[in-house]
């Protein structure tokens, strides 16, 4: 009896550490949100001021609204050059993202399937070339692009976005783990040559390491601030991230631009928020679970 009555004030006496340590847990969570969603929620109240607010530090006030006003001073600001700097955006990042990603998984294809003389050496040569940091390389791309006579021009940015060792090694690691050799073999004996094997089965299983190479990649190429600032010189080629700081850096002579900046910054998120959510749901495990009994 004694037994029996003293195990359900032992389970309430050790419940409640565990409740402690939960609430604990939630708690530094919704801390850790709140402290990631701030300079978005700052960002958001901040493109509706304008340059007296901004400068009287009324950013998180909801008195004032000045969103219309300042995405027409944006629209118009250069005979409307930010939005040609949005464009250019698009097009590095898109279509170099996606160049990049296809290039990394045929890369990571070719190391996970084939065997060929000297192949883990220059896989680990691609290994090597995660540990270089892309600042680095900055001025042995610009004697390049120097010596090829396209500085300056669109090429410049465009040509070194398709080179990601890491996305090589991430699509060999997916390739590793989302195509089984004994689904190639059946798609040879089936009399597909090696090019329709990739395309029309290895590409297919290995879609979610395609995803998320290119959204890296686009990530990066959408902040790249670095290459186009030692390339280009001509402000319509900049992309919006250098086009942006082009503005920072007169704010001082012209407080005018402090709106724009940072409205043009709250513009600038939206592709990313946008790639994101549209192919977060390639992104589930296991979709070649069971092909191979």
């Amino acid at each position: 009896m004694t037994t029996a009555t003293a195990q359900p004030g032992t389970a309430r006496v050790q419940g409640r550490p565990w409740s402690l340590s939960k609430a604990a847990v939630n708690g530094a969570l919704v801390l850790a949100t709140a402290y990631t969603l701030l300079p978005l929620a700052w960002l958001l109240t901040a493109a509706a001021k304008n340059t007296g607010d901004l400068l009287g530090g009324r950013t998180l006030t909801p008195s004032t609204w000045h969103l219309g006003a300042n995405l027409h001073a944006l629209a118009t600001a250069g005979d409307g050059v930010y939005f040609r700097w949005y464009a250019n955006s698009l097009l590095y990042a898109g279509v170099g993202a996606l160049l990049c990603a296809l290039v990394c998984v045929c890369a990571g294809y070719a190391f996970h399937v084939y065997s060929f003389p000297g192949k883990e050496k220059l896989f680990g040569l691609v290994l090597l070339g995660v540990l270089v940091p892309t600042t680095a390389l900055a001025l042995p791309m610009y004697l390049l692009a120097s010596k090829l006579g396209v500085v300056n021009t669109f090429w410049a940015v465009f040509v070194p976005s398709l080179v990601n060792p890491f996305g090589v090694y991430l699509a060999r690691v997916f390739c590793a783990g989302y195509v089984p050799g004994e689904v190639l073999e059946a798609a040879r004996m089936d009399g597909a040559g090696e090019l329709r094997t990739f395309w029309s089965v290895g590409l297919r299983m290995v879609m979610p390491g395609l995803v998320t190479v290119f959204l890296f990649q686009f990530t990066a190429i959408w902040n790249n601030f670095f290459l186009p600032l030692v390339m280009l010189s001509d402000n319509r080629l900049f992309p919006l991230s250098l086009g942006l700081y082009s503005w920072n850096t007169q704010t001082h002579a012209f407080p005018e631009y402090y709106p724009l900046v940072v409205t043009g910054s709250l513009l600038g998120i939206v592709p990313l928020v946008i790639a994101f959510i549209a192919l977060q749901r390639h992104w589930k495990a296991g979709l070649t679970a069971g092909s191979v009994k």
